[in-house]
């Protein structure tokens, strides 16, 4: 990919995510955590995916689920990715990325896993390096300084999150050099509902870097 991969996160209605990808985002993502405010159920996130065209990387987060659970929940969506937030092993990785699905999965600077871990994780297609400091597994908007290791970034996709805006997005990549971006809070004008002027604001930016 030439340009700067985007996923908005958090989507809730199809109406939403439809706009978040004709103002150009490559990837959608849905919730499937119970204790997050923009968790979905399944019969929604179903319907949420239907409405997308084919090539959008609907993608699934999922916090230390099952793999019965991912798996199902993936097959019912047709989810083309799921983003694994928690403390899942390097095993449930390989066991889901051998069905073809892409498997985005989440690194933290200051809880496990931690960044220094990524070489356990051979089978991803994409890690999410976020701070992490909270209880929370992710969306808690924690701003940090986006410099990437270089052992860290040497030759694969990352994908930056937590607390990103349109206004620090084109200094997080400079900073970063990383492969792509996440956003949900830092698009939000509630939790779950995104304010598409600042999506549109926010790609924008992004493409222009």
């Amino acid at each position: 990919m030439d340009q700067t991969f985007i996923k908005i996160c958090g989507l809730t209605n199809p109406h939403e995510a439809k706009e978040c990808i004709k103002l150009g985002a490559h990837a959608i993502g849905i919730v499937f955590f119970k204790k997050s405010p923009r968790n979905m159920r399944r019969e929604d996130a179903k319907e949420l995916c239907s409405a997308l065209p084919d090539n959008i990387i609907t993608t699934g987060v999922f916090v230390d689920e099952t793999y019965d659970f991912i798996m199902k929940t993936a097959t019912a969506c047709n989810l083309k990715a799921v983003q694994l937030h928690g403390d899942e092993s390097p095993d449930l990785v390989k066991k889901i990325a051998d069905h073809g699905i892409k498997v985005i999965k989440a690194l933290f600077k200051k809880k496990e896993p931690l960044t220094d871990k990524i070489s356990l994780y051979e089978d991803v297609w994409a890690y999410l390096v976020e701070k992490g400091q909270e209880d929370l597994p992710g969306g808690t908007a924690e701003k940090w300084d986006w410099n990437l290791d270089a052992e860290i970034s040497s030759n694969r996709r990352i994908i930056i999150a937590g607390g990103l805006e349109p206004k620090d997005v084109a200094r997080a990549i400079s900073t970063s050099d990383a492969f792509g971006v996440d956003v949900s809070s830092g698009v939000e004008s509630s939790s779950g509902i995104k304010d598409l002027n600042k999506v549109k604001e926010f790609i924008q930016k992004v493409k222009a870097t």
